[in-house]
């Protein structure tokens, strides 16, 4: 296993695949394993053995091979589908069942046709039972945060891909998860709308400062969102490297690529992301 046991500040760590030593952890991965059966009869290891923890308030993305076990991780963390050997612990106690505490946001923005752009971002406060007035303002108040003023009267249909995951993206903070999931949210986009929504997200994580665990094929993105990149192998999916980001936050996302440090973790990670994806091929 690769290793850089460097935190942000250059200091070392007692553990490269956790959380730096001082931090308080939100959430470990403790040997997990995931097994599914699939219709042939066939038994398909998804996830081997995989152990990680994650500090409260830290972003962390996770990059690999299609078919590594990505999203089946964050499924298990968030308790959409049990380990099949192992524990996922969320603040030291082991997630059974869907955690509302966690929030997941995926590729396809998911909002309800039939509900304008308001509407859709408050409806996790109308499930909290917030009274209609508060929720409304409560609504406005976050689309004013991602640009989307004005818009609260439109359908998802009326809006283009872009602002339709802006709204995604807020429906799920405006309920303040303390551990958000992110599953390739900008994938589907263009580049300039993404890095639009990278810099938005990194703006909006610096005041909120909730635990990001977020999937990615772009390298690009993982490196400049992350304070962690984790790196795993081909099915299947195992940790195979760890690093921290010794960028300076605030970031500028839009010109991080011309960082001495960027350049040279982005050289590294993709050396061992080429043995990966060559061992599927």
């Amino acid at each position: 296993m690769t290793v850089n046991d460097k935190g942000v500040d250059g200091a070392t760590r007692d553990d490269p695949l956790g959380a730096p030593s001082a931090a308080v952890s939100e959430l470990a991965i403790d040997g997990v394993s995931k097994r599914f059966v699939a219709r042939d009869g066939r038994t398909i290891e998804a996830l081997e053995r995989t152990h990680l923890t994650v500090a409260a308030g830290e972003f962390v993305t996770i990059v690999g091979p299609s078919g590594c076990g990505k999203s089946t991780l964050l499924n298990l963390i968030a308790g959409l589908t049990p380990a099949s050997d192992g524990a996922v612990r969320y603040r030291g106690q082991p997630i059974a069942g869907v955690n509302r505490a966690i929030g997941y946001i995926t590729q396809q923005d998911n909002l309800f046709p039939w509900r304008t752009l308001r509407d859709n971002v408050a409806f996790p406060l109308e499930l909290a039972g917030v009274p209609r007035k508060e929720r409304r303002a409560r609504a406005d108040g976050w689309l004013a945060k991602v640009g989307l003023s004005g818009f609260g009267n439109a359908y998802p249909h009326e809006l283009s891909g872009g602002m339709r995951q802006r709204g995604n993206i807020v429906r799920t903070l405006i309920y303040e998860p303390s551990v958000i999931l992110m599953d390739e949210p900008f994938g589907p986009l263009d580049a300039q709308t993404r890095l639009t929504l990278q810099a938005l997200l990194l703006s909006i994580w610096e005041t909120a400062r909730s635990t990001v665990l977020f999937v990615t094929h772009d390298l690009t993105e993982a490196i400049g969102l992350a304070d962690r990149v984790i790196l795993m192998s081909a099915r299947p999916g195992r940790i195979v490297r760890a690093d921290r980001v010794a960028i300076a936050r605030p970031r500028d996302i839009f010109f991080i690529h011309g960082n001495e440090e960027f350049r040279r973790l982005y050289d590294e990670i993709w050396n061992e992301l080429a043995v990966q994806v060559h061992d599927i091929a």
